[in-house]
């Protein structure tokens, strides 16, 4: 296994196929389409591949705010349920890290849906810590 940082239009398709468990809301052709209109925008993307499959991908940002200082904000982070366990997510939990150091983040931001026990479990295993809560406010008809 190794992880490679996405460099290539061509790739996007491959990662959509992975991304898409994670975003069942987009078809694969508007998930290729966010994809692409996001990296225009400093999103980057870095999966693992085994052989010529992609087991998991991580979607994110390279910020600077006042509350984090410089930092990795990972939008997107999903390990195929085939690849579970065996040590992809991990090798891009550990690779998100050494990214984050060698561009001299202060830290490494993700959130994760409270229905996620499963990944709460991995990400306090890799050393993360809940220092928060993440409100949202929806801007729908009704919410005036």
């Amino acid at each position: 296994m190794q992880v490679k940082q996405l460099s290539s239009e061509d790739e996007v398709v491959k990662i959509s196929q992975v991304m898409v468990e994670l975003r069942p809301q987009y078809s694969l052709k508007e998930l290729e389409k966010a994809i692409k209109e996001q990296r225009q925008q400093g999103y980057q993307v870095a999966y693992v591949i085994l052989k010529s499959e992609i087991l998991a991908v991580a979607g994110f940002w390279l910020g600077n705010k006042l509350a984090w200082g410089k930092h990795i904000y990972v939008d997107d982070l999903v390990t195929t349920d085939k690849s579970r366990s065996i040590g992809a997510g991990k090798l891009l939990i550990d690779w998100l890290k050494d990214f984050g150091r060698r561009h001299e983040c202060q830290e490494l931001h993700l959130d994760s849906g409270v229905q996620r026990f499963g990944a709460h479990r991995f990400y306090l295993r890799e050393g993360f810590i809940i220092n928060s809560h993440h409100f949202m406010y929806p801007f729908l008809p009704g919410n005036e």
